[in-house]
């Protein structure tokens, strides 16, 4: 089904690593993921996974130490062209985890949304831009008079629009979400995931969300990757991952997940992951699909008794 749809980023063989010799540290290792245009492609894990270390490798903040990532079928992460790496930076926008520290607290907020349009003078003249930033704080649910205030003046929910208003303002076509809701309060998470859902409706946009909870990503995402310590476990489309996960590590996942009715959450059963189920010292694991559009990391013995499994 989404064979023909076109790819707008590719990760291929990903490996980031830290360090240097004895030091090294290798925080992901062998990914590989394409998202496609106009999709939301959601990946989920643990803290320390390596999900936020891939984010931001894609938006060139994170060196990688193999592996490609395509934009648009052009590599992205080697040295770049001045032209190149201004496109790329406009193209590929991020919104930051956590709306209190990524704002820069000296600044209005109407500089901040401004800031983008500055550097690559993304307006004609004073008036445009101006027309650009109101335009886009009335999208957000902001108003026109908050251009005027600083972020401190403003709610955990109102600064993460103001970070949203600050990267669609530059009209990317792919957008770096990393825990976008995680610090905000529960009441304000569905209005933020309201909102990224609407805006991508309107714009087109393509979203890689980044999150450590399952159950976030369930209702927004067209697919899902789920990591553990720096390597996909498994990556299939949203409803199918729920409801034919393979991998022991998604099920455990899954099994955290809770539930709305608290007969139900009393009486279910936490499935406990433990890596040493698994010997890939002689049968080497690789990412496999076990059905079409389904992925999952395995060895051969494994794969057999998935099969079984379905």
């Amino acid at each position: 089904m989404t064979q023909s749809r076109e790819a707008l980023l590719s990760v291929k063989d990903l490996q980031i690593s830290f360090g240097e010799g004895k030091n090294k540290f290798v925080a992901v290792n062998n990914v590989n993921f394409d998202i496609y245009k106009g999709e939301t492609f959601s990946l989920v894990g643990e803290s320390g996974s390596g999900k936020t270390t891939i984010g931001r490798a894609v938006v060139g903040i994170n060196p990688t130490s193999n592996g490609d990532i395509l934009f648009k079928g052009k590599k992205i992460n080697k040295k770049l062209g001045k032209k190149e790496h201004s496109d790329v930076i406009r193209s590929i926008q991020m919104i930051f985890q956590d709306p209190a520290a990524s704002l820069n607290e000296r600044t209005t907020v109407e500089y901040i949304i401004s800031e983008g349009l500055i550097n690559f003078h993304l307006y004609e003249n004073e008036a445009d831009r101006l027309q650009k930033v109101e335009q886009m704080i009335g999208e957000v649910g902001l108003l026109p008079e908050h251009l005027t205030r600083y972020p401190h003046e403003f709610s955990g929910g109102q600064r993460q629009r103001i970070g949203i208003a600050r990267a669609l303002v530059m009209d990317p076509e792919l957008v770096v979400a990393d825990e976008p809701i995680s610090a905000l309060d529960v009441s304000i998470r569905a209005q933020v995931l309201n909102l990224l859902k609407r805006m991508q409706a309107e714009k087109g946009l393509t979203y890689f969300f980044i999150a450590h909870d399952l159950s976030v990503v369930r209702f927004i995402s067209d697919r899902i990757a789920v990591i553990n310590r720096g390597v996909i476990v498994e990556l299939a489309e949203a409803e199918e991952l729920f409801t034919t996960p393979i991998h022991p590590y998604t099920k455990s996942l899954l099994s955290a997940v809770p539930i709305p009715d608290p007969k139900l959450e009393r009486e279910k059963q936490l499935i406990v992951y433990d890596d040493s189920i698994h010997d890939y010292s002689v049968d080497k694991p690789s990412f496999v699909e076990i059905k079409p559009g389904h992925f999952v990391w395995a060895n051969e013995k494994e794969l057999e008794k998935y099969k079984e499994d379905l």
